[in-house]
């Protein structure tokens, strides 16, 4: 019971930040121009997915056999570039397996306090602006117990994970004067403290092809619904016209 408990305050102290900052003061969202029709972004945006964030966050309700299949890779290219884990067995992952990690939950709680969500669905629960957002705003901050903190998500948890693809930043902030006349800060921007293996466009693209890989992950089916949908509005369209024809012909003797 005592642990029960105990996981439940846990669980608690992590989603209270999490509140605080649904409804706290509105953050600037830059846009994420996701594309699922580009299979070149989501084969990269898979790859940085699995060297970057699976160590910690799995997506436990996607299979790499499908995720291949969707996004125009062979079954020896996912094995071979996109799959690092191994069963209980200690076998190489099997294709048509979940695309789960290895991380045990023991340790995750041990290390973070918690284990990290599975992302199957982030995009969905926070959309793609936020994700695109959040995942360029990390900055250093020695105060933190790993290092780093988010402007879109003060006080986060999470490390800054593509800190060697982005470098690292150093938040900045000017002191205005508010209505009331009193002095605050106010977040100016960020400055480079070292640099990482992208420059900023760069990074933005690769944090873009991430993203639209997460949209995939959390709804394959759009990569086929519209498709569906244009033959189900163009049968529609054909029935429409049957069945007004067949009407005129019904009722033309009664007329």
């Amino acid at each position: 019971m005592k642990a029960t408990i105990l996981k439940l305050s846990a669980v608690i102290a992590l989603a209270l930040p999490l509140l605080a900052n649904a409804g706290g003061a509105a953050v600037h969202l830059d846009k994420a121009n996701v594309n699922l029709d580009n299979k070149d972004s989501l084969q990269r945006g898979a790859k940085i997915y699995m060297n970057y964030c699976m160590g910690c966050h799995s997506l436990k309700y996607q299979r790499y056999k499908r995720t291949a299949e969707d996004i125009g890779l062979t079954e020896d290219e996912m094995k071979q570039s996109l799959i690092f884990t191994t069963d209980k067995y200690g076998d190489a992952t099997k294709i048509g397996a979940l695309m789960q990690n290895n991380m045990e939950a023991e340790y995750a709680e041990a290390s973070f306090g918690a284990a990290p969500p599975d992302l199957t669905l982030v995009a969905r629960a926070r959309g793609t602006d936020w994700l695109y957002t959040y995942l360029r705003t990390f900055y250093k901050d020695e105060n933190r117990p790993l290092g780093a903190n988010n402007t879109t998500f003060p006080n986060v948890g999470m490390p800054n994970v593509l800190w060697e693809l982005q470098g690292w930043k150093k938040a900045t902030y000017k002191t205005e004067k508010n209505e009331e006349g009193e002095l605050v800060e106010h977040f100016a921007g960020f400055e480079t403290i070292t640099e990482g293996k992208l420059n900023d466009k760069e990074f933005d693209a690769a944090v873009l092809d991430l993203v639209n890989f997460l949209e995939y992950v959390g709804e394959p089916a759009k990569l086929v619904r519209g498709k569906i949908g244009g033959y189900v509005l163009f049968f529609l369209f054909l029935f429409g016209i049957l069945a007004y024809a067949l009407k005129k012909e019904y009722w033309r003797d009664v007329h």
